[in-house]
């Protein structure tokens, strides 16, 4: 593999520039509408997608709208896999890119992940940019930025950080995700204790402020969501707020009963933080605020599908219990595509032995060293889910928590399907091991 320095650098420069024309044709499309053999997909200098389908004249007036000669030598997918220039004719034009039978899916949405390759989305500009780097060359085009609890000036100044990169231009960052400090001590997993807090509004408006949230020009700033634990003092007031001010609330790392998430999820929460994962189980007298996720359809459940968080049986279960609404998330940490050893999270030291992170003060699970890439592979491969209904879990339902779906103030375009109008967010993957191969983000090629 190249040098990750390098890559880092090919793919921070390449999310600061400008999209390229993009063709790709011979593709086994997968997405949440369903699959389709002998797809095809061309996008403009803008980073949309403008046409897609089946049908050589239908692609071939396409290429040519956007400055592609159709009949220019074709580059084969799987070439050059971490080469972040756009695929170019000898002439120095974009050349068609021939999937040769290869999956075609959107980009893959992490709305929840803290890190990779040593960096965590808390280490400024440059630990953002290689975590980043980590996760975007394996498939996962847009990201929400998890920040770990620490001191209230600490998570401001780290929301600021998110918003002055997403400043930048960049697409691929969709805002940040504050994982804490409002979190039940009974469940608190792998956050500091002592920097716990009930959602008072004084730290809520703090947090906003942080944000950029203007509530008289409507921006909510850069905060996408923000946990809660329904059952602090403040719990349901915070959600409110912060639901008032356009952020998503999600209910976990919580000991709620079920009315308790039930009235969390009514004021306000569209997600579930990691269902099953710090939070009180199903038990059939104390139903607890899973049943709460899943008999609401306005809420949007994330999933650690890694095999260690949650069995592979239950994984099963969620996806057939709460069908189309199930949000694959990774919780990735530093670690993650690391080898094995010493990390931190946030101030708290971390173990990982055999992929798995765990505090080296109490063996808590430390969030996880899991790529979507893996996430989707798992579910296809071993878990018997259908293909497009993995794909749809990495893709579609994360954006569609956030409205990003749609046209929206974000993304611009809508991000999750591929689709003319939808951002030319594109994974190449390889159809025998689901290992992606090629990555673009809004037109802009990352490997």
């Amino acid at each position: 593999m190249t040098d990750r320095n390098e890559v880092v650098s090919r793919v921070t420069a390449a999310l600061s520039g400008k999209p390229s024309p993009v063709a790709i044709c011979n593709a086994r499309k997968i997405d949440a509408r369903g699959e389709q053999s002998g797809y095809w997909v061309v996008s403009d200098d803008t980073g949309v997608i403008i046409a897609s389908g089946v049908g050589n004249d239908s692609f071939e007036a396409a290429c040519r709208r956007v400055g592609i000669d159709p009949d220019a030598p074709r580059v084969k997918a799987g070439t050059n896999l971490y080469e972040g220039e756009p695929y170019l004719t000898e002439d120095g034009k974009p050349a068609v890119v021939d999937a040769s039978g290869r999956i075609l899916t959107p980009g893959y949405v992490d709305i929840h992940s803290h890190g990779a390759w040593e960096y965590s989305f808390d280490d400024g500009r440059h630990g953002i940019d290689v975590a980043r780097a980590g996760h975007a060359v394996h498939g996962t085009t847009r990201q929400v930025l998890s920040l770990i609890t620490n001191p209230i000036d600490e998570i401001c100044n780290n929301i600021r950080t998110v918003r002055d990169a997403m400043a930048t231009g960049r697409p691929d960052i969709l805002g940040c995700h504050l994982e804490g400090p409002f979190l039940a001590m009974a469940r608190k997993g792998a956050h500091d204790p002592e920097c716990l807090k009930d959602p008072v509004p004084e730290i809520v408006n703090r947090m906003l402020n942080a944000s950029g949230c203007d509530r008289q020009s409507g921006s909510c700033g850069c905060i996408r969501q923000i946990t809660i634990a329904p059952e602090l003092p403040h719990g349901l007031d915070a959600i409110r707020r912060f639901a008032e001010a356009g952020v998503v609330p999600a209910v976990g790392h919580c000991d709620a009963d079920y009315a308790t998430a039930k009235a969390g999820f009514d004021a306000g929460a569209g997600l579930m933080t990691h269902m099953f994962n710090a939070m009180n189980g199903l038990h059939h007298r104390e139903p607890g605020p899973i049943p709460a996720a899943v008999e609401d359809p306005r809420v949007t459940i994330e999933l650690i599908n890694d095999g260690f968080h949650v069995d592979n049986p239950m994984v099963r279960l969620a996806m057939k219990f709460a069908p189309h609404r199930i949000a694959f998330v990774t919780d990735a940490m530093a670690a993650t595509d690391c080898p094995d050893g010493a990390y931190k999270l946030g101030a708290l030291d971390v173990n990982v032995v055999d992929g798995h992170a765990r505090l080296v003060s109490n063996g808590a699970i430390a969030g996880s060293t899991l790529l979507l890439e893996v996430a989707v592979q798992r579910a296809v491969n071993e878990l018997g889910v259908s293909a497009p209904d993995a794909v749809e879990a990495a893709t579609l339902t994360p954006a569609r928590a956030f409205g990003f779906d749609r046209p929206n103030s974000v993304t611009g375009s809508p991000i999750g399907l591929i689709a003319p109008g939808f951002a030319a967010d594109f994974n190449v993957i390889n159809p025998v091991d689901w290992c992606v191969e090629q990555v673009w983000c809004a037109g802009r090629k990352l490997r």
